[in-house]
């Protein structure tokens, strides 16, 4: 069955009921000069998955020192934390009505920080949320269930494999529910990926003086995603995050 929008499960299944398993923008705030990055931990997101998610920026080219900001972490996702930062980044998690109940009061800071030149990263539940209804309201345009698109490949809300073309390349990456993204035509965004029946799988496009990064598969799955959830992939998708990764953050 088809989940309402608004009550639609997005995120990683595979981690519902396991334990975590941690695997050119100014440097401002970090040690020795390196970029932070935040990155959510919380209730609007699931075990296993913004670990996945630091784990990827960790090896990315640009040398970010990686925090976790949340209700019960260190720091908290606020105007101030979001100040001395270049790059948020919003993992998979459950429910879109539950992860926005949690991050509604956090919405004008972060839209506050992308817009002034800050980076925004989303993957599947985080894509959800930078669209409109609801969310964040930073892609000009919105979001919506790949799974209930015409001629979708996927039909069921369950943890398995979904085919895109990166970049006009085939590949396989994990996928649980994901979001496609529609943009207004004059919208100069940049399709990164798209899955078989044409929506759009990832992009990237600006808000204000930054930029938005979302996708709705998981390419920063570890393998034991895979693993957990009984499905094989020759080739892990890492590279096509670290590309996600290189594309939000290029001027």
């Amino acid at each position: 069955m088809i989940a309402s929008r608004r009550v639609r499960s997005t995120g990683a299944g595979r981690v519902m009921a396991a334990t975590c398993r941690v695997p050119a923008a100014q440097p401002t705030g970090g040690s020795g000069g390196a970029l932070v990055a935040l990155v959510y931990r919380g209730p609007a997101s699931l075990p296993g998955c913004p670990e996945a998610v630091a784990e990827l920026l960790r090896g990315s080219r640009w040398g970010f020192d990686v925090r976790f900001v949340g209700p019960g972490e260190d720091v908290q996702v606020s105007a101030r934390a979001l100040s001395g930062a270049v790059l948020y980044a919003q993992p998979g998690g459950g429910l879109l009505s539950h992860g926005y109940r949690h991050l509604r009061r956090h919405r004008a800071a972060i839209r506050e920080f992308v817009h002034d030149g800050g980076r925004y990263l989303g993957f599947c539940l985080g894509g959800y949320l930078a669209g409109a209804t609801p969310g964040f309201g930073l892609l000009p345009g919105d979001t919506d269930q790949y799974i209930a698109s015409a001629a979708a490949t996927v039909v069921e809300p369950h943890d398995t494999l979904v085919e895109v073309a990166w970049r006009g390349r085939a590949r396989t990456l994990f996928f649980q529910d994901g979001p496609y993204f529609w943009v207004r035509p004059d919208a100069g965004a940049t399709v990164v990926a798209t899955y078989p029946n044409g929506t759009v799988a990832a992009l990237v496009a600006g808000f204000g003086a930054g930029r938005v990064g979302v996708v709705g598969p998981h390419p920063e799955a570890t393998g034991d995603w895979y693993a957990d959830a009984g499905l094989h992939v020759d080739r892990l998708g890492v590279d096509l995050g670290l590309d996600l990764v290189d594309a939000v953050m290029t001027t």
